[in-house]
């Protein structure tokens, strides 16, 4: 895993990706510093790196569409694939490197706090605690660009699948406002949700019986529950998209809160997406 990691990070660091990466977050950080501290006199560094959760839609995406699509279009997955190490050395490997390149400018960041104290009194717990959530968000939402490079051979595809991802992800408060909280809305949705399950299992093991029987199964259940107790429906898809909203789980952290339910939830995310990607990296070496 060791050597993965200096192979990707040395790649990053001779190549104008990383760097473009870097000046970019620091870039429109120096901006919004100017603007919100130096200009505004506001007290408040979480400000600035709230405003700033839009750049991981454009930096990641550019950042992580190489990771493992371009191994894929040239072929070289075959020898590391074959190499005497396990799927988990080269998943991890590669998402470190791409960590290691995003602390680059958190680390940076940190100075923003003592250049604030010389121009007044402000908390730093509260502005490092903004910056821990900021950098952990970043993980996150690189754990998915791998995971979305491990999908395809196309960076392109890849970069556009990532942002379109992130960029849900990112509006998923306006997309819950868009549905009804009653329970029968709720209920249809998921059990549209479950024909949907139903067909994609389907697509995988090719088995008509045990794909509608998981499906009649699934709405059977469904029903019952919703008969006996239909008050437990009441805004679900909202909690479900919930589920989804990154930049929520963030927003503790930028309010100056140390959010241990939130740190749960962004390595959460992190360990599933590396997993699907290795899922997904073990599926075409068997095939």
């Amino acid at each position: 895993m060791t050597a993965i990691f200096k192979r990707e990070l040395k790649s990053y660091l001779t190549s104008m990706v990383g760097y473009l990466f870097i000046f970019f977050v620091l870039v429109l950080t120096g901006i919004y510093f100017s603007a919100y501290q130096l200009s505004a006199g506001y007290s408040k560094f979480e400000s600035t790196l709230s405003a700033l959760t839009f750049v991981f839609l454009i930096g990641v995406p550019i950042l992580s569409m190489r990771v493992l699509a371009e191994e894929r279009k040239q072929k070289t997955d075959q020898l590391l694939l074959t190499a005497p190490i396990s799927v988990w050395d080269i998943v991890f490997g590669k998402y470190l490197a791409l960590v290691a390149v995003f602390a680059i400018p958190v680390v940076i960041m940190c100075f923003y706090p003592l250049i604030m104290s010389k121009f007044g009194t402000i908390s730093y717990a509260s502005a490092y605690t903004g910056i821990l959530g900021f950098f952990l968000l970043g993980c996150a939402n690189l754990a998915i660009g791998v995971f979305m490079s491990a999908l395809t051979e196309s960076q392109v595809i890849a970069a556009v699948l990532t942002f379109v991802f992130l960029f849900a992800f990112y509006m998923m408060n306006g997309i819950s406002s868009f549905f009804s909280q009653t329970s029968m809305s709720t209920a249809v949705a998921f059990g549209l949700l479950i024909v949907a399950i139903a067909i994609i299992i389907y697509t995988m093991i090719k088995n008509v019986l045990i794909s509608v029987v998981i499906g009649v199964v699934g709405e059977v259940a469904l029903v019952i529950v919703y008969v006996v107790k239909s008050s437990i429906f009441q805004g679900g898809i909202q909690k479900v998209l919930n589920v989804f909203n990154l930049s929520g789980h963030y927003e503790n952290f930028t309010n100056g809160v140390f959010d241990v339910t939130g740190i749960v939830y962004f390595i959460s995310v992190v360990a599933i997406c590396l997993f699907l990607t290795m899922q997904s990296i073990q599926k075409r070496r068997w095939n």
